[in-house]
């Protein structure tokens, strides 16, 4: 079973890489992946996947399946395919997807011999639209006993944590005067945002190091000879734990209120939840990272000070065994950058992503093949506690 996976993933190396290639040339923004979901949607289904479209509401979300023998498992692989907003695929998500790709096919090439199911989930609007937290809330993760994606980056980690975030839009309304005649007269809504920010500047000093809060000003007025009237900016706050998250997110409102405050404006804000802390579970990690030195890649060290973002996989952890390791595809280059774009397009780039898709195919197999090993994976998940 082992040698026929790597070889099928072998034999659509080529189609893997030319569909990355395709997807990183047309990037699409959170819930407009149409071209990137229906490219993968087809692939799957001429490699004999059933293929569900528009699941969970979602135009473009799907969830691909081969189903093996009665009973048994359910093994997802889960593909990630929005780009981000100017810059493109400085995520990787090209990579990422075609990796889901691979490992479906791979795995599902000994799914005759296997009991349970292969899965492939197209998963929208990673970027900050949430699109896994939405599928998990609408029934699209059901009967899935583990959950597997792997993510580009400048280091090899078989786990990582991830921060707790939630997004926080402000709005302040003040009076609009003629700047220059009458300034007087008016209320700037734009000196409380800047106090907002200026609060939350000296705040920092007060938080938890893994604390984040970073913003933008996304409205501060129509011309500057008028006193602005209105402001607008939208922050996410982020900790390693959602209940921390939390607490820093009041104080970071608290900033905004005494912007208000000091300047006379009203004071508006909306919150929204964001993504849950990432929870790995440790027996597929150890998996992965075992297959993975099998082939030759060597896995880095955990730095002392880790660096992390925030990802809608930390959500589906919490409620799936799930596992979000990092394949290197250069050196000295950081996410959401133009620098990792133009790495999402390398040869070294594509060859983590057929390493990491022949990686996850072999640990989902132990999954479906291993009952102690699936034993152990529950209990790990079992024995965490949701942060």
């Amino acid at each position: 079973m082992r040698q026929a996976i790597l070889q099928a993933i072998d034999d659509s190396a080529d189609e893997l890489i030319d569909l990355a290639r395709r997807i990183h040339a047309n990037p699409e923004i959170a819930f407009q992946e149409v071209s990137a979901s229906r490219w993968l949607a087809d692939a799957l289904e001429q490699h004999g996947f059933t293929v569900q479209r528009g699941i969970a509401d979602l135009p473009t979300a799907f969830r691909a399946e081969v189903a093996a023998g009665p009973g048994g498992p359910g093994v997802a692989f889960l593909a990630e395919y929005d780009a981000l907003p100017e810059i493109g695929h400085a995520c990787g998500h090209n990579l990422i997807c075609t990796a889901a790709l691979g490992a479906g096919i791979g795995l599902a090439t000994a799914a005759s011999g296997l009991a349970g199911k292969v899965l492939v989930l197209g998963t929208p609007a990673e970027e900050g639209g949430g699109g896994k937290v939405l599928m998990l809330q609408r029934g699209a993760f059901a009967g899935i006993d583990a959950a597997l994606m792997f993510h580009p980056a400048d280091y090899t980690l078989t786990a990582r944590p991830s921060l707790a975030s939630y997004r926080l839009k402000v709005k302040f309304l003040g009076k609009a005067a003629h700047a220059a005649a009458k300034p007087y007269e008016g209320i700037n809504a734009l000196d409380a945002l800047i106090q907002m920010f200026v609060n939350i500047g000296l705040l920092r000093q007060q938080l938890r190091d893994d604390a984040r809060v970073h913003g933008i000003i996304t409205y501060g007025g129509a011309a500057p000879n008028i006193i602005p009237d209105r402001a607008e900016a939208s922050f996410s706050v982020r900790a390693a734990d959602s209940g921390y998250a939390k607490r820093a997110l009041e104080k970071v409102i608290n900033c905004g209120r005494a912007g208000a405050t000091a300047t006379g404006a009203t004071f508006e804000h909306e919150t929204q939840k964001g993504y849950d802390a990432m929870k790995p579970n440790r027996p597929l990690a150890d998996a992965f990272g075992r297959h993975l030195q099998e082939m030759g890649w060597a896995v880095d060290l955990p730095p002392q000070r880790q660096r992390m973002g925030s990802t809608d996989m930390g959500d589906v952890s919490q409620i799936i065994p799930s596992v979000h390791p990092y394949l290197a595809i250069g050196k000295n280059i950081g996410g959401h950058t133009v620098e990792f774009r133009e790495a999402a397009l390398t040869d070294r780039a594509f060859q983590a992503m057929l390493t990491a898709a022949k990686t996850m195919a072999l640990t989902g197999l132990d999954v479906m093949t291993d009952s102690a090993f699936l034993e152990q994976v529950r209990s790990d998940f079992s024995a965490g506690v949701k942060s």
